[in-house]
């Protein structure tokens, strides 16, 4: 009897014994299990960078911005108040894919890079924007950079041009591109000095876009035409017209003229020296 005790005992305290190692390498494992959540570096800041494409063409460089796919409301938004126009309405739902648009408006050094001339009136900079362009122009422009660059630039639509002038996801709900103060983003009538200005010298927007108010004027894809309010994707604007779009406002416009939602048209031959543009990708 008593060596039977003696035996179980001794089985107990083995038993305890292996119950402690596993019990330990339960602890060990749970420890040693990797965290789900990403570390986020500098105190918890996002610092992730936008997704950017520099392009240089014969020592010229030029950015290209991601925007990525959203939807959005397209028109004069409660913010726009007593500054909207007639044609800024309906207010409607636009959903837009990923895509690219230029950093900056295209400078007068890009330009001349790719066609051998500078067609400017304000020639102070080769960084101030490219004017006394017509939509026929800036087509002629793109067919040129494609063929340089291998890429497939083109013209924003109206729709890719607002939201990315209105932040696209990230947007605040601004009345300008960047701010409710339109003299921290734009080159207009009252403080322009009746010319244009060297790029990104205004704050960028909420995307890192500057100038997308004011400086110039930016031609768009569309023909013009009324909108529509039935929710859209990826719209094109008007199938026939006689009128292309330009969006922005520019130097020698009123704050009121340079708006995310102010629209602007002009025939596609027109040239004036606050017409420019920025390309899309």
């Amino acid at each position: 009897m008593r060596a039977m005790n003696k035996i179980s005992i001794i089985m107990l305290g083995m038993f305890a014994t292996m119950a402690f190692f596993v019990s330990c390498e339960d602890d060990k494992d749970e420890t040693q299990k990797p965290s789900s959540t990403p570390t986020v570096p500098n105190g918890g800041n996002n610092t992730e960078k936008p997704d950017i494409k520099t392009i240089t063409i014969k020592g010229v460089e030029f950015k290209m911005v991601k925007v990525s796919s959203g939807t959005f409301q397209m028109g004069a938004t409660a913010e726009q108040g007593s500054d909207a126009m007639d044609n800024e309405y309906p207010i409607h739902s636009v959903t837009l894919s990923d895509y690219y648009i230029g950093q900056t408006e295209v400078t007068q050094e890009l330009w001349e890079v790719v066609m051998g001339s500078n067609p400017s009136n304000f020639m102070d900079s080769e960084q101030s924007p490219v004017e006394q362009i017509s939509w026929s122009d800036c087509q002629e422009f793109i067919t040129k950079l494609n063929k340089l660059t291998g890429e497939k630039f083109r013209l924003p639509t109206e729709a890719e041009w607002e939201f990315a002038a209105k932040g696209g996801n990230e947007g605040k709900g601004y009345k300008y591109s960047g701010s409710n103060d339109v003299n921290a983003v734009a080159w207009h009538k009252s403080n322009s000095g009746g010319k244009t200005h060297p790029v990104a010298k205004k704050q960028a927007n909420e995307l890192g876009l500057y100038d997308m108010c004011g400086n110039v004027w930016e031609w768009c894809s569309d023909w013009k035409g009324d909108y529509s309010g039935t929710a859209q994707t990826n719209p094109k604007g008007a199938n026939t017209g006689t009128r292309r779009i330009l969006r922005g406002g520019s130097w020698d416009y009123t704050a009121r003229d340079v708006r995310v939602s102010y629209r602007g048209s002009n025939a596609p031959d027109n040239r004036n020296s606050n017409n420019g543009l920025r390309l899309a990708l």
